[in-house]
């Protein structure tokens, strides 16, 4: 028996009394990326992306674990939910305009001593102002740097389009205005390099593609090491009392790591290590988040019908945004249908081995957005279920 058969027997066993649509997350699995990540962090504390998570209790599994401190957060509602449900430390990834959030977080001193806004432009400086009552409790400011590699003179660019600011100047001005503001208090530095971080670089049947990405990665991590340092120490000149200076995401851990001017790592995937991180050579991670349809029809030999199982990921429409079919092994999409929303017809000689009612386990593209499906997760120890726990959606929680 494989490996993954064996974990398809165990996955079996562990549900046998649940009927599918159901998801799991392996904490064995869960533990040991944890481990993984803590390991390539060398040292400096990782801040979890609640995005890619969605479940309060794995967040609490996870910050109960040393090398493990804070939260980046998506929204700034999910920010004051988290904030009032009792974690300290949360950091939003993303400007908000959430006026009604801004009041809230301006009137309570637990919101503000807990969270910490991103902020790129002076402009949202003006939105936090306007949602005031008053006076209002200080709010803790983290400013973003574009990480983006652009050659040939900009006329190339590659990297995510996230803040305006990329220079050492442009950053050290807008901290100038933070710190001659009243009600705002300067803490923090943001630089996510997501075309490192988030792109594999071993890419399937492709050795030119891959080579390519590798090198431009080389490349891009080069530039943004000597960027960011220059970048740090303009704005430490200015408010040398910054508390972090975060960086990095699952798939540059280790190298952003290594950089004496970052002081903490974000990273939350690779808890869960969806597909996409299966292109990767500098780390490898055990799945631990899956998802299982129920075979519901068999129209002929080598092809099953499993119910639903649409559940594309963000980003750029293609291929690798789609759940890839895991358990049993050898089964594929059927290229005339794919992943549909209602029902996915699924080809290959395991489906022959497949009786009506069989689960087929899913991997999804990406991680957290698994959990915008399903308001549970059942946690599996061994071939148990040993509980069930709420995603932010059966909490009744869907931010974006």
């Amino acid at each position: 028996m494989t490996p993954r058969a064996a974990d398809r027997a165990r996955y079996d066993r562990a549900t046998a009394h649940l009927d599918a649509p159901v998801a799991i997350v392996d904490l064995e699995a869960f533990d040991a990326n944890a481990d993984d990540l803590v390991r390539r962090a060398a040292g400096k504390p990782i801040r979890v992306a609640s995005k890619s998570v969605r479940c309060r209790a794995l967040l609490e599994r996870v910050l109960a674990r040393p090398g493990f401190a804070g939260l980046m957060s998506f929204t700034l509602a999910e920010s004051v939910w988290l904030a009032r449900a009792g974690f300290e430390d949360v950091l939003l990834a993303y400007p908000s305009a959430d006026r009604a959030a801004f009041t809230e977080l301006t009137g309570d001193p637990k919101l503000a001593g807990a969270i910490t806004v991103m902020v790129d432009d002076p402009a949202q400086l003006d939105l936090v102002d306007r949602a005031r009552e008053g006076d209002g409790q200080e709010v803790r400011v983290c400013l973003e740097l574009d990480t983006s590699l652009q050659l040939f003179r900009g006329r190339v660019r590659v990297g995510a389009r996230r803040s305006p600011l990329r220079t050492p100047e442009q950053l050290a001005e807008l901290a100038r205005s933070v710190a001659r503001r009243p009600g705002f208090r300067l803490v923090g530095l943001m630089a996510y390099e997501g075309h490192v971080a988030g792109v594999g670089d071993a890419v399937a049947g492709s050795p030119l593609r891959s080579r390519a990405i590798r090198l431009m990665q080389a490349a891009a991590r080069k530039e943004l090491a000597a960027r960011r340092a220059e970048v740090v120490r303009a704005v430490r000149a200015v408010a040398p009392d910054l508390e972090f200076v975060n960086g990095g995401g699952t798939g540059s851990v280790q190298h952003t790591a290594a950089e004496a001017a970052v002081t903490e790592i974000a990273a939350g995937s690779g808890l869960y290590v969806p597909r996409l991180f299966d292109n990767y050579t500098s780390f490898s991670g055990r799945p631990a988040a899956l998802f299982a349809q129920p075979v519901v029809r068999r129209p002929g030999v080598g092809v099953v019908t499993v119910l639903g199982g649409g559940y594309p990921a963000s980003g750029a429409p293609g291929a690798d945004r789609l759940p890839v079919p895991y358990l049993p092994e050898g089964l594929r999409y059927d290229p005339q249908e794919g992943a549909g929303e209602v029902q996915t017809p699924l080809l290959g000689s395991a489906a022959d081995d497949l009786l009506i009612g069989d689960k087929v386990w899913f991997r999804h593209a990406k991680a957290g957005e698994l959990c915008e499906r399903f308001e549970e997760l059942q946690l599996v120890e061994g071939d148990r279920v040993t509980a069930t726990v709420p995603t932010y959606r059966g909490e009744g929680r869907t931010f974006l």
